[in-house]
Formats: structure tokens, C-alpha cells, sequence
């Protein structure tokens, strides 16, 4: 998805867990009848492990004849992850991928060198209204391979491993967890989890180097502090933490090494070099990427700083 004009994150009080060193408050836009909170990046914390973007999508209910038209637009040195609660969203890009993403499932985009895509709420669904309600992220790619060839993957949600026992449903999007494994290949160690818990019930998070949790709804307690929908807690190496459901929740587990060196953000484009960025500046701007077929539009180079 591209990047959109938002609000900054807000910080928040960072309670009385030792383990917390961070709550982020994501404020919400208004993109025409459809929300969107971003929880990263923001000024106090830029990354979570190789974790740069972080926006919940929804959740909304389009109309009859509406719903989301994100135009072609450009990307480098990342990786998009599409993950949905509910609806059906439809990609394409330059490499001549088509492939709709229904909940569970992943769309996982790696732009290397440079991709374009599109994102659209498919025709049939349009036409009679529908809801959409999900997480995209993007996870920036380690130097050695920000020049990689760009691809695509597709995951329905039969090959992401599901534990599912003692109040709780834990779907494995990327990395390992409590002995089972994602299929997807990452370019750096992470993990990616969607967590959905009964209240009473509980879930440990490892120590790994740098870890989060972004919770999409419901209420949780660490520590004895509670927690509600809409923020990203950002923890501290160490102990494992015990996560309580106060009531019925859901949350997105994340984290991983971090990356070997700061990363920049422009518009759509993450690299470790700011002349990389201004040069796919100007590969956008002059029509050097490569076109989504069968989608004519385009989302122009904007006009802000960077």
C-alpha cells in the first residue's frame, strides 16, 4: 500500500512494566470512509527489528459501488506484508501478478530494486459492498540485498502454521513459534504472529532481540498495567513476558534482529542510502519503473520533503 499523509504516532505513558519500553498511540485518518492507524514509523521509534511501517487497515464498511483504489505506485529496499481480518483486497504488479488476498492468507512483496503495484477492492464486491479490515506492514530489506530482484509470494491461510488450543488461536505468518514454522523465506530473522485470545486466557513472548505487540482490538494485561486496542508496545530484550486477555482479544506479535544500520523512509521508498532514495525519485518521476499491467493509472511523485 502506499504511503498516505498521517498524523504522527503519539507516545504514551510507558506504565510500570519493566520489560515496556515504549507504548505508541497511533491516531487515526480518515481516508473517505475508511481508517487507517499508523503505529510505525513514528518519532520515538523508528523500527522493531527489520519492522519500518506499521498501519492497521479499517475496520470499515464500504458501500455499494465503493471501496479502496490504491493507484500504482513504486517501492525499494523492502518487503510489503498484506494480512487481512476480513475482506478480500485485490494486488497487481509489475512483475504481472494478479492474486486477491482473502483474511488469513499473506500477500508477501519483496521490491528490491524497485516494483510498482496496485491495490483494489475487486469488482464483485464493489458492487455490493463490503467490509475490509486488516495489517499491512513493510520490512526493510538487509543491505546486501536491497538490490535484489523484485517477486511476489502468495500464502493462503491452509500453508501459514495455526495453534489453536487453551483460549487462544495463533497464526503463524513469518519466522518460528512454539515449534512450528512459517513457509515464507525472510531476507532477515523476524517474527510475524496474529494472536486472537478468549479473555482469561494467556500467551508468552520470547526475548528476541526486539519485539512489539500491536493490538487490533480487545484489551490485554502485562504486569498488572492494561492495555487497549490501537497501541504498539514496544518491549525491552529479556524475560519472557506473559500477555493476559482482559477481554476477547487480538493482536499482531512482531519483531526480529535489527538491521545493521538506520534505514531511511521516503514516501514509499526505504534504503540505507539517501541517494538510492533521491534516484528512485527520479526513475518514478521520469517513468523508469516498470507498469502494472492492466492498470493504467498511477499515483504521482508527491510533493512533500524528504
Amino acid at each position: 500500500m502506499s504511503w498516505h499523509n498521517a498524523q504522527d504516532p503519539m507516545p504514551g505513558d510507558k506504565r510500570s512494566c519493566d520489560a515496556l519500553e515504549l507504548v505508541i498511540v497511533p491516531r487515526a485518518r480518515d481516508l473517505g470512509g475508511f481508517s487507517v492507524r499508523r503505529a510505525l514509523p513514528s518519532a520515538q521509534r523508528r523500527m522493531v527489528g527489520p519492522f519500518i511501517f506499521l498501519d492497521q487497515m479499517g475496520p470499515a464498511h464500504f458501500a455499494p459501488d465503493t471501496g479502496i483504489d490504491v493507484r500504482p505506485h513504486p517501492h525499494i529496499g523492502l518487503a510489503t506484508v498484506t494480512y487481512l481480518f476480513d475482506g478480500e483486497i485485490m494486488h497487481r504488479d509489475s512483475l504481472g501478478s494478479a492474486q486477491p488476498i482473502k483474511p488469513g492468507a499473506l500477500n508477501w512483496m519483496t521490491a528490491g530494486r524497485g516494483i510498482s503495484h496496485s491495490e483494489r477492492t475487486p469488482p464483485e464486491l464493489r458492487a455490493r459492498g463490503a467490509a475490509l479490515s486488516g495489517i499491512q506492514a513493510w520490512v526493510a530489506l538487509p543491505e546486501d540485498k536491497e538490490e535484489t530482484e523484485p517477486a511476489f509470494e502468495h500464502f493462503g491461510a491452509h500453508l501459514l502454521p495455526s495453534i489453536i488450543g487453551e483460549g487462544k488461536a495463533i497464526r503463524i505468518i513469518a519466522g518460528s513459534m512454539f515449534g512450528a514454522s512459517s513457509p515464507v523465506k525472510t531476507a532477515s530473522p523476524l517474527f510475524y504472529a496474529d494472536v486472537a485470545m478468549e479473555a482469561g486466557s494467556s500467551f508468552p513472548l520470547d526475548p528476541d532481540e526486539e519485539r512489539a505487540l500491536y493490538i487490533a482490538s480487545g484489551t490485554v494485561e502485562i504486569a498488572g498495567e492494561s492495555f487497549g486496542e490501537g497501541n504498539l508496545l514496544v518491549f525491552r530484550p529479556g524475560d519472557r513476558i506473559t500477555v493476559k486477555a482482559v477481554e476477547d482479544a487480538r493482536f499482531m506479535a512482531l519483531g526480529g534482529a535489527p538491521m545493521e544500520k538506520p534505514r531511511f523512509i521516503w514516501w514509499n521508498f526505504v534504503s540505507s542510502s539517501k541517494e538510492r532514495i533521491e534516484q528512485a525519485k527520479e526513475d518514478w518521476k521520469s517513468g523508469r519503473f516498470a507498469l502494472v499491467p492492466g492498470d493504467d493509472e498511477f499515483i504521482p511523485l508527491p510533493d512533500f520533503g524528504g
